[in-house]
């Protein structure tokens, strides 16, 4: 089993609200819409990995190799949320569906946790699996007290490391996590630093309408009640 220092990286979708429990075909039509927007953030992601879908969060990891790496965190976070939000505005620009699950779309936002430690890789078939105290401490830091919809929440190093424009504007936060304790964070609003994406361009009525076909497709087996929607999704209150 392989030790190495990481960087750790979640990006958590939220927005989700309670009416979703109101019908099978939103919860489903939720599970698709979050799946086309963690396939938007994975492909912004590089040069992190995935280490593993969380549900509505995708866990996302790279080894250091130099402290020039804690430095494009912030650029990476950056890439990230602008390539989410052009996904959501293409969705909500394009939908025909009018379901709580796809009309929600608008709503939701994109939140991170960033820590960097030392990490244990263990190979299981073809599957990384990352394990240890810091992996137990990014997850902890998604229950947090940061007062905004949307932001980067990172500890100490990371924070050292950032590009300056970016330092100046945290705020810091002392949280007492679970099984961890007392630990220092410090939280950018990313609210404050995103600069307006372009509009979406409109597909035509029968790109549109094939898109929407394909999808209930997908998502027949939660309609017949083969497998669950959104079960493991955090965000999501189904009553």
């Amino acid at each position: 089993m392989a030790i190495q220092r990481s960087i750790l990286l979640i990006a958590d979708i939220g927005g989700y609200t309670r009416f979703m429990r109101t019908h099978r075909m939103s919860l489903a039509h939720a599970q698709e819409m979050v799946a086309s927007l963690l396939e938007a953030v994975i492909d912004a992601s590089r040069p992190l990995k995935l280490a593993k879908l969380e549900g509505d969060a995708a866990f996302l990891y790279s080894p250091v190799e130099s402290d020039a790496q804690l430095t494009s965190v912030g650029s990476t976070v950056a890439g990230i949320r602008r390539a989410f939000l052009a996904r959501q505005q293409e969705i909500a620009t394009n939908r025909l569906c009018s379901c709580h699950g796809c009309v929600e779309v608008d709503s939701l936002n994109l939140k991170f946790v960033a820590h960097v430690g030392e990490v244990a890789f263990q190979k299981v078939k073809r599957h990384t699996e990352l394990a240890g105290v810091d992996v137990i401490l990014v997850h902890r830091m998604l229950k947090n007290e940061v007062p905004a919809r949307e932001y980067l929440l990172m500890t100490d190093e990371l924070l050292r490391n950032l590009e300056p424009t970016l330092g100046q504007s945290t705020r810091s936060l002392l949280h007492d996590f679970e099984g961890i304790g007392p630990t220092q964070t410090h939280y950018l609003d990313l609210a404050e630093t995103a600069a307006a994406l372009p509009p979406s361009p409109r597909k035509s009525l029968a790109v549109r309408w094939w898109e929407r076909i394909v999808m209930n497709a997908k998502v027949l087996h939660y309609y017949l009640g083969l497998k669950e929607p959104c079960r493991d999704f955090h965000n999501v209150e189904k009553g």
